[in-house]
């Protein structure tokens, strides 16, 4: 009995530690490497900048998110740690003429899309096809955010960041709260 006891408190020792570890990486991505959607980024990240992309197929404002510890950390040491999470969310403009000038562009119009990465300095998934360069790569769509669009980053993402490879395939110039 007693050792029945020990062998089923070591298993769930065990279970719980391999929980707290996936945990302590990141709360959005589980044991095979699946990145879900952070639903309560406006609310618990910090805004690191926006981008205005005025035509095309990605026009709209694209504000990018992280946690407050990310940014604390990259102020220390210029890099993103282990476990941040970027969210990019790509939004319509509307425009309108305003006391401070006229076709003045602001960011309620519709949703189009996310983007979402989270930093592996491990390279804890390489059979996830998501997952490769230092970061998981993920693609929200609207019509349905429990599932990311995107299988392979190599094809679906990679190419938007290669003018960014030097430095760690993000684009920081435009976050003004990552300086020291």
């Amino acid at each position: 009995m007693k050792k029945a006891f020990l062998i089923g408190l070591l298993a769930t020792g065990t279970a719980f530690s391999a929980l707290a570890a996936n945990d302590a990486f990141s709360p959005y991505v589980d044991e095979k490497g699946n990145i879900s959607f952070p639903n309560d980024f406006r609310t618990n990240m910090v805004h690191l900048g926006s981008w205005f992309v005025p035509e095309g197929g990605a026009s709209g404002f694209h504000g990018v998110y992280t946690e407050k510890e990310t940014v604390e950390a990259f102020r220390k040491n210029g890099k993103f740690p282990d476990g941040a999470t970027l969210v990019k969310e790509l939004r319509a403009h509307n425009t309108g003429n305003y006391t401070t000038g006229s076709g003045v562009s602001h960011e309620t119009g519709d949703l189009k899309q996310w983007f979402v990465m989270v930093k592996d300095g491990e390279g804890r998934f390489s059979d996830n096809g998501s997952w490769g360069d230092g970061w998981g790569w993920a693609l929200f769509k609207t019509d349905d955010m429990t599932k990311n669009a995107s299988a392979d980053y190599k094809t679906d993402c990679l190419g938007c960041h290669v003018p960014a490879k030097a430095n760690d395939w993000i684009y920081t110039e435009a976050y003004p709260i990552l300086g020291k």
